[in-house]
């Protein structure tokens, strides 16, 4: 059997994974979100103002982290058990200017509230 102890360490031990988890999540989300508005005025410039010889690396770049994103969100969805309609929702909030800000701030409060991390 488990003592109090032991469950209690193994809470603890869950809380910090999931505190972790989160911290992750919060700055992919952010750092996809700036990304995200690099590529949509690397957009604009190019396809509105015409303007030329523009980086070719900001959509790799954009790509890349929002693969990391993608990564770090279904892990903190495994973590805290989130439905699939939950990280369906906040994975493609990477691909809307601005969302990913808005979405990052309602699944933290959430997750705070739901494991007071």
């Amino acid at each position: 059997m488990s003592s109090a102890p032991e469950k209690s360490q193994a809470s603890a031990n869950k809380t910090q994974k999931i505190a972790s988890a989160l911290l992750r999540y919060r700055v992919l989300a952010y750092v996809t979100g700036v990304w995200l508005l690099v590529l949509v005025a690397e957009m604009i410039a190019k396809y509105i103002l015409k303007i030329e010889n523009l980086p070719t690396w900001i959509p790799v770049v954009h790509g890349w982290v929002y693969i990391v994103y993608l990564v770090l969100t279904v892990d903190l969805a495994i973590k805290v058990r989130w439905p699939a309609a939950r990280t369906i929702g906040t994975l493609l909030a990477g691909t809307v200017p601005f969302l990913s800000f808005y979405i990052e701030h309602k699944r933290t409060k959430q997750v705070k509230a739901d494991f007071a991390v």
